[in-house]
């Protein structure tokens, strides 16, 4: 038997023995811990310019560029500022989205005439299918079975003053054992909640 198939294997088994001991909920965190560390679970990193937390009360417009995804033409358009609100909804009072791309200018222009306090900005820095840059239309509308990633960018600004609050970097993939159809725009959900919770300092 191939090395190849045998990592899978044992990474799941060395997961398992590290679990042993745990409570049923320990055993779940841990081992989904574990499992994406491995890289046999979607997996995603977050990095942000600071360490910057908003106040409970705080007021969001949400939007994202027009840029295409390189290596990833058939993402629906407004998929980001759409996941983000979702997951910001669930912590903000008040959280407002464009309904299509708007250039940062006409974002920040939004923002300020909704009299909301900050801008979340979003964009598509890459995305690669493991169907391939250009997959079927069929391939596009069904997903596949396979290893995605993408990278993303979120700008967090202050509408009133323009100033440059955060600036992050989310990378996220899907796992070895993740065999179920997806695509690259699937992966955001997730850690979009992750840093909307980080914004009010939660867990």
């Amino acid at each position: 038997m191939k090395p190849s198939v045998l990592i899978p294997g044992m990474m799941t088994i060395l997961a398992l023995l590290l679990l042993a001991g745990c409570t049923p909920s320990q055993m779940r965190d841990e081992g989904r811990y574990y499992l994406s560390d491995a890289g046999l679970l979607d997996n995603y990193q977050i990095k942000r310019s600071g360490n910057w937390r908003l106040q409970a009360d705080s007021r969001l417009y949400i939007g994202q560029s027009h840029f295409v995804p390189v290596g990833h033409v058939y993402a629906r358009p407004n998929i980001l500022a759409e996941e983000a609100f979702a997951a910001a909804v669930q912590v903000f009072p008040m959280v407002q989205r464009a309904e299509q791309p708007l250039g940062l200018d006409q974002a920040l222009m939004r923002t300020r005439e909704q009299g909301l306090d900050y801008l979340l900005y979003t964009r598509f820095a890459s995305a690669q299918s493991s169907a391939g840059t250009q997959p079927s239309e069929q391939a596009a509308q069904q997903g596949h079975v396979g290893r995605d990633r993408v990278v993303l960018q979120l700008l967090l600004m202050e509408a009133s003053s323009e100033r440059v609050i955060d600036f992050v970097t989310i990378e996220s993939r899907t796992g070895f054992l993740a065999f179920y159809k997806s695509r690259p725009e699937d992966l955001l959900r997730e850690p979009m909640q992750d840093y909307t919770r980080q914004l009010l300092g939660r867990p």
